[in-house]
């Protein structure tokens, strides 16, 4: 019997690329509107998934893709908080 479990995949809104969930990082946004960092994958909410890639992220804020999919504009600070993110998870798996 084959016991392989079926991988999630999912679609990076900037560069298009489908990927692994666990490789991507979850951008939500609440039905009040907050706009917020999902590392549970598991907030209720419109999501948009990201690579975690310095120019997926440079890439979506030049075009403003996050805040298209997600009907809301998004604060410098987001991006920010998703550089500093990528950094930290590129430090710990080398």
């Amino acid at each position: 019997m084959n016991n392989r479990k079926k991988v999630p995949m999912r679609k990076c809104v900037a560069t298009g690329e489908m990927k692994p969930k666990k490789e991507l990082v979850r951008i939500v946004r609440s039905k009040e509107g907050d706009v917020s960092i999902d590392l549970t994958g598991k907030k209720s909410g419109r999501g948009a998934y990201l690579s975690k890639d310095k120019e997926a992220v440079l890439l979506a804020k030049k075009k403003n893709i996050l805040s298209n999919h997600l009907e809301v504009s998004i604060s410098e600070t987001l991006y920010e908080e998703l550089l500093e993110l990528i950094e930290k998870d590129n430090r710990q798996s080398i």
